[in-house]
């Protein structure tokens, strides 16, 4: 069994529009961090998220279709789990989280049977920069952290968005076994319905 060309324009959908609003979320951040060499990460990272969002646009097209709305429910789970980010590191420290959620599915889409070639190329090429987006915003938030003497409270608020970022996952795994019939984290799930 493959997906059939509607649920895959419907998780391309999903996908695309992640990488849209991760966009929207850096370009905000843009404005709020002066350092020169930050601005310039930032540019090099919308640049990969707006790139991520082509791909996946294309990969919809390539189905003969277009991009369908898609609820928001993980973004508003999540921000009703973690609140308002009161500072640019709580900022950082949620797209970190966020992005490693987006390596970790993109990771588990490629290890399904479930995964053809044209779809391989694009996590392939998305997954690549993922782990550079990690790095970069991790290791700044990190300084900015250092800077303001606030190490040990950044540790805490990504230890605490984790475990808030992973009970919404565990919410999104059921919608997402609703609407496929499995989920790509459930592996052996994902092997079965192949």
């Amino acid at each position: 069994m493959a997906l059939d060309s509607e649920g895959l324009i419907k998780l391309f959908s999903y996908y695309r529009d992640a990488e849209t609003r991760g966009c929207g979320l850096l370009m905000r951040m843009m404005q709020r961090v002066d350092d020169p060499e930050a601005q310039v990460l930032f540019s090099r990272h919308v640049d990969d998220e707006t790139r991520h969002a082509w791909l996946w646009t294309k990969r919809i097209k390539d189905e003969g279709g277009l991009p369908v709305p898609v609820p928001d429910g993980y973004q508003r789970r999540l921000g009703q789990a973690l609140g308002i980010p009161r500072s640019i590191i709580d900022l950082f420290a949620l797209t970190v989280v966020v992005e490693q959620r987006a390596e970790a599915r993109y990771k588990e889409h490629l290890a399904s049977p479930l995964c053809d070639d044209k779809t391989r190329a694009v996590l392939n090429a998305v997954t690549k920069d993922e782990t550079w987006h990690i790095s970069w915003m991790e290791e700044w938030m990190l300084k900015m952290a250092r800077e303001k003497g606030e190490e040990q409270k950044v540790k805490d608020t990504l230890a605490r968005y984790r475990e808030a970022e992973q009970e919404v996952w565990e919410e999104i795994k059921e919608d997402e076994r609703e609407w496929l019939g499995f989920s790509f984290s459930d592996t052996q799930a994902a092997q079965s319905a192949v």
